[in-house]
Parts: C-alpha cells; structure tokens; sequence
C-alpha cells in the first residue's frame, strides 16, 4: 500500500508540474489582459483541486493496470504454445526467431479489432462529442449511430495496424493510401458530416484507447519474430485516427444514398 501512495504522490507532483505552466497562462490573461477578477473562483479551486489529484490518479492507473494488462494480453496472444499447441515444429521456428506470418497470428488481429471496437465506445470524449452533434443536428445525427461508426473505424485501424506490425509492411504505404481514399471520400460525402468526422477522428485518441492500443502494439512487436518495438511497436494511433473518419463518411454516405432511395421510391408510389 505505502508503493501506491509514493507513486501517487510522485504523480501529483509531476501533475502540477505539467498543470502549472496552463494555470500561468489562464490568470495572467484573466488579470493581466481582461482586467477582471477570476469569477467562482472557489469553485474553479476545487475544480483544479480535483483535476490534478484525479490525473495523477489516473496516471498511475495507466502505469499500474491499463499498460500491463494490454502488454500481457499481446504476449499470451503471441505466445508460440498458444499459437501452435499441436505443433511443435511451428513452436521451435517460433522461438528461433522465424515469422510464419499472420495466419498464425489469427487471435491477436481478432483480438486488436474487438479491443479496439470496445474501448472506443467508452471513449468519454466521443461520448460528449456524440451529444453534442445530437444536440446541434436536432435529432438528425444518432449519438448510437455516430459512436458506433467511429468504433468500427477504429477497430478496423486498430486490427490492420496490428496485421502491419505482423507482416512488418511500412507505416507510410497504409497512411499514405488511407489519406488518399480520404481525400477522394470527402469530395463526395455529404458537406455537413465532414467537419464532424475530421474531429470524430481526434477524439478517439484520448484517456481510455490510447493506453491500451499502445501497450498492444509494443508488446506484440516485442514477440513477433523479427520485429523492433520501436519501430514496429509504434503507429497504431495513426490507424486509430485515419479510419474512424473514413468510417464516419461512409456512414454519412451510406444513409445519404438510403435517404435518396427512399425518396425516389415515395415519389413513384405517389406518381
């Protein structure tokens, strides 16, 4: 209990540290350049207070659970009895450094996908994002509909990343190529959905997907045969904000042309 309570007190330190130069910058403009005292300042004390202790907190969840937990679930995954039980054969050539390729590595792309799937829809800043878009559509954009196609995106990002980190492809083939779907994608998608499905695209990275998908990437190329956790180990948050835009514009495009039909079939009822 008493290592707990040192990394914690350890991580507010190092959490001040980080807040203060903001705080700095937030009262000089308050004082300084607006001439006006900080309103409910009480409040915005207790408020700050509460920030810096739930980070640090937080902080040393990530150290303590979030990065072990995603580390251990990509080396079981990539374990060489997991992957070749029967086969011991495969399980020698896993050892000594030969990559079978990704078959093998079935699961652990199975597994990339759902994990990421999940941790995006407890994304809270997806979330807030997802009312928000409710709220200023009127009801047109589905919260649901919006989270859910922003996770798939992820998860198919989050799943080709790891096939990537397997094959050992460069990053730059999958970005590049992804970016220019995009591009293209966006010139047809609906114009009121853009901007949204750029920022949908942001707001996956943050406190609960990044951890994870990271702890998963390092740790798989660290038992992958042939591949550099620092190398390899890296760029799965790149996929992670790449496709849940392309995913968002599909959706959008999707509907748009459903809308469309639906349209066109009332017309020839009514013709």
């Amino acid at each position: 209990m008493s290592g707990y309570l040192e990394l914690i007190w350890e991580s507010l330190n190092s959490t001040l540290q980080d807040v203060f130069p903001i705080l700095l910058v937030l009262v000089f403009f308050q004082l300084v350049a607006l001439r006006r005292k900080i309103p409910n300042f009480r409040q915005i004390l207790v408020g700050m207070v509460l920030v810096v202790v739930g980070l640090a907190v937080f902080l040393v969840g990530l150290e303590k659970c979030i990065f072990p937990l995603g580390k251990a679930m990509a080396n079981q995954l990539a374990d060489p009895v997991f992957l070749a039980p029967d086969n011991p054969k495969l399980q020698n050539q896993l050892k000594n450094g030969v990559n079978p390729g990704p078959g093998v590595y079935f699961w652990a792309i199975i597994f990339a996908f759902f994990i990421g799937f999940s941790t995006t829809l407890a994304e809270p800043s997806l979330i807030a994002v997802a009312l928000k878009a409710r709220e200023i559509s009127t009801g047109a954009i589905s919260p649901w509909g919006l989270r859910v196609a922003v996770a798939l995106g992820v998860a198919v990002g989050v799943a080709l990343g790891a096939y990537r980190i397997i094959v050992g492809t460069p990053l730059q083939y999958y970005i590049i190529s992804g970016y220019i779907f995009l591009m293209a994608q966006t010139y047809f998608a609906p114009k009121f959905i853009i901007p949204l499905a750029y920022d949908s695209g942001g707001v996956t990275t943050s406190t609960v997907t990044v951890p994870l998908v990271v702890a998963l990437g390092i740790g798989l190329s660290h038992n992958v045969p042939g591949r550099s956790p620092l190398m390899d180990g890296f760029g799965l948050i790149a996929f992670a904000s790449l496709f849940p835009i392309i995913s968002v514009l599909g959706y959008a495009m999707i509907g748009a042309y459903l809308a469309k039909r639906r349209e066109r079939r009332s017309l020839e009822a009514d013709s």
